[in-house]
């Protein structure tokens, strides 16, 4: 009996999927539920589990092309007697036992290397984000030699890296070069744009230049009140399994912000503006092999802060262990920036991630010397403070409504009940 293998039925509307990688080749055999491909689209990579035990008997859609919702992409011939439970199919086609368990979202937890028949190395795929098992795997690269700077040495794609650069110049001659001639000297190496990359930047000049005329408004945020809060409950969070961060607050604060000013909660259509009722805001979130992911926190204007800690908690640890779903990345109709915790001050025009109107950036926080006035007095006070931008689809919003929603953000943040 044969299984096909199809594609995701849900996708993001407006994104593109295509085939990174198949995990096994024809002829080799697959245990049920074991990761069989790689998916990429323009928003995340996710893994399709084999859908039973047998023989990957067909490729139908090879890696790099172009995918559409509920394509078939393969068949598996079941083989009839199945697979004893809790074993694992190695690369050479062979069964070892294992305790590998599925994470439900097609990862995979567990051992961290074994040996094939020929004593080499094997790498469980778990322990890498997609992008440094592609690169492992494209440059043959044995995992146990690259060194991990990455938190709990992790390895991550500079590592990578760093290690083929080694490897190509140690192979290399003092007086050779593997670039083609150009007007620059000096030695150089070339890192492929992956899909996610180039379709990233596509969408990047897309809203910036063909789509959307960019405006910024740049106002300056108190800290104060919020970091007097965050110290006096941050234990209290912490015993219920949540950390409480800055970001937390910055979505409640836009929460009150779009109830002021909702058209920044919508998008442009050429017969109507849409606004939405529901405040689901993405997040960008940095990735430790480089990159950016934009998570999405639904219903935020229904969620507590203790709620929203929890939720942005959960998104943020899953995107950059690589386990986002497709539904974890869609349906944003606000984003945050929060370029400062890498030491941004200001960061302007952040480029609208359409089809939405808006997008908040969140600088540095430092302390800095400000004027005030207390009893007819001015004084020189330090203060905790932060640049905060917000970027608007001017086609929406004139500026007079981009000033309207920062005021109401700098003071939701400058007043925060302790």
């Amino acid at each position: 009996m044969a299984l096909e293998i199809r594609a995701p039925e849900e996708q993001t509307e407006g994104t593109r999927s295509q085939v990174l990688r198949w995990l096994k080749q024809v002829g080799e055999t697959v245990a049920q539920n074991e990761p069989l491909i790689e998916i990429e689209t323009d928003k995340v990579t996710v893994e399709i589990a084999s859908p039973g035990a047998g023989v990957l008997r067909e490729i139908v859609k090879g890696e790099q092309e172009e995918i559409a919702p509920g394509d078939v992409l393969g068949s598996i011939e079941v083989v009839a007697s199945g697979l004893a439970p809790g074993t694992e199919v190695a690369a050479s086609g062979g069964i070892s036992s294992g305790a590998d368990v599925s994470d439900g979202v097609g990862g995979r937890t567990g051992a961290a290397a074994t040996a094939n028949g020929n004593g080499t190395a094997k790498f469980a795929a778990n322990r890498f984000s997609p992008a440094v098992r592609r690169l492992l795997t494209e440059n043959a690269v044995d995992p146990t030699t690259v060194h991990g700077t990455g938190a709990g040495g992790r390895i991550t794609v500079e590592d990578v890296l760093a290690a083929i650069a080694a490897g190509a110049a140690s192979r290399s001659s003092p007086g050779s070069s593997a670039t083609a001639p150009s007007d620059v000297t000096g030695p150089s190496r070339r890192v492929p744009h992956t899909a996610v990359r180039k379709r990233v930047a596509e969408h990047m000049v897309q809203s910036l230049l063909h789509t959307a005329p960019h405006v910024t408004t740049v106002f300056e945020a108190d800290m104060t009140a919020v970091l007097a809060h965050r110290a006096r409950h941050r234990e209290e969070f912490a015993k219920r399994g949540v950390p409480l961060t800055l970001t937390a607050y910055f979505l409640q604060a836009a929460v009150d912000a779009i109830r002021g000013v909702p058209e920044a909660n919508s998008r442009w259509t050429d017969t109507a503006l849409e606004i939405f009722e529901s405040i689901h805001i993405g997040v960008g979130t940095a990735l430790e092999e480089g990159g950016l992911m934009v998570p999405v926190l639904r219903d935020v204007q229904s969620r507590d802060l203790f709620a929203t800690a929890e939720g942005l908690n959960d998104l943020v640890a899953r995107a950059r262990e690589g386990r986002l779903a497709p539904t974890d990345v869609r349906g944003g109709t606000f984003t945050i920036s929060n370029h400062g915790v890498s030491g941004s001050l200001v960061a302007t025009p952040i480029v609208i991630n359409q089809p939405q109107a808006a997008i908040l950036g969140i600088g540095k926080l430092e302390k800095r010397p400000v004027v005030i006035e207390e009893g007819g007095v001015d004084q020189v006070v330090i203060r905790p403070r932060c640049y905060v931008t917000l970027t608007i689809d001017h086609r929406v919003m004139d500026g007079h409504q981009a000033n309207r929603f920062m005021e109401i953000f700098v003071k939701r943040i400058a007043g925060w009940p302790v």
